[in-house]
């Protein structure tokens, strides 16, 4: 029953969002990020130990406003969800500028597979498409929604353009197929594991523990891990829609990093090249990271109290 209620609310917040000019939508969004920000204390309070722990020179009043945009950014980050269903390639391309461009291609050249590794950065649904309508066949590997009609709509929007969908729990075979398949893997990589799932890596100076899933999946197929992350362009005019941008940063490459190191310390520098990459895109705009979740989980639980 939970999951029809779901479907029905999906469908009034997409009729709600497409027919709502774009300056009453944002200020909209505005507000619910505002009472959001009020009334979720539990995820407020995430968001404001992790950004101590990750900026410790901000002011409060700094971390605050950080936090308040952070929620309008997931807002919109939901309303573009809902508008981006069945929207075409072209329409797709049209919002999307590419940075560093060339890293990429200087990969593609090579005729190896091609890990891209991301996080829970910008519009993260966005990038997955973006990629595949500009790039080819991607796959992704994440989990299901709890609620099954929801997971439907999303595993829908996902799929589009040649994108196939892994589950994170029986990943391994698929994963390297696809790599085999010289499809794009996606990989995100920025949340908390449990001790036994990951390598102890630094993130903003601190112990954490990172997935190395990615440095693995490379290790096995002989791919070149690729950083990437899309991010907002806010535009002025209310009026309009806001434009992204997709930064890719140097590739990681486990061949070499082999030759040099035994193979856990390959992983191992391999996997903290995937947090610096990470924590350096945040510390350029960190008000787009999904700051929600519990980071340093693993070695400060007690910060989280």
């Amino acid at each position: 029953m939970l999951d029809y209620f779901y479907l029905g609310l999906y469908h009034a917040l997409r009729f709600l969002v497409k027919i709502s000019p774009k300056c009453v939508l944002k200020g909209f969004l505005k507000s619910l990020a505002s009472a959001f920000y009020h009334l979720d204390k539990k995820h407020t309070n995430i968001m404001r130990v992790n950004l101590k722990m990750c900026f410790a020179t901000l002011k409060d009043d700094e971390i605050e406003r950080l936090i308040k945009k952070n929620y309008y950014n997931f807002a919109l980050f939901a309303a573009e969800f809902l508008l981006n269903q069945n929207t075409t390639k072209e329409q797709i391309l049209s919002k999307i500028s590419f940075e560093n461009e060339e890293l990429f291609n200087s990969v593609l050249s090579q005729n190896r597979p091609i890990i891209v590794q991301t996080a829970h950065y910008g519009n993260w649904e966005l990038f997955s498409l973006a990629m595949a309508a500009r790039y080819g066949a991607v796959s992704i590997i994440g989990r299901a929604l709890d609620s099954a009609k929801m997971n439907e709509i999303l595993s829908a929007n996902r799929t589009r353009f040649d994108i196939e969908l892994i589950d994170k729990k029986s990943a391994v075979k698929q994963a390297l197929k696809a790599l085999n398949n010289r499809r794009l893997l996606g990989i995100l990589v920025d949340q908390n594991t449990a001790k036994n799932e990951g390598l102890e890596c630094e993130f903003f100076s601190h112990k954490i523990m990172h997935t190395h899933a990615a440095s693995v999946f490379a290790s096995k197929s002989g791919a070149i891990i690729i950083p990437a992350f899309i991010e907002r362009n806010e535009s002025k005019d209310n009026s309009k829609d806001d434009s992204f941008k997709i930064v890719f940063y140097e590739p990681i490459d486990m061949q070499v990093l082999s030759q040099n190191h035994s193979k856990d310390e390959a992983l191992k520098l391999a996997t903290q090249a995937q947090s610096d990459a990470t924590a350096a895109q945040i510390s350029k705009k960190p008000d787009e990271y999904f700051w929600m979740h519990k980071k340093f989980k693993c070695f400060y639980e007690n910060s989280y109290a």
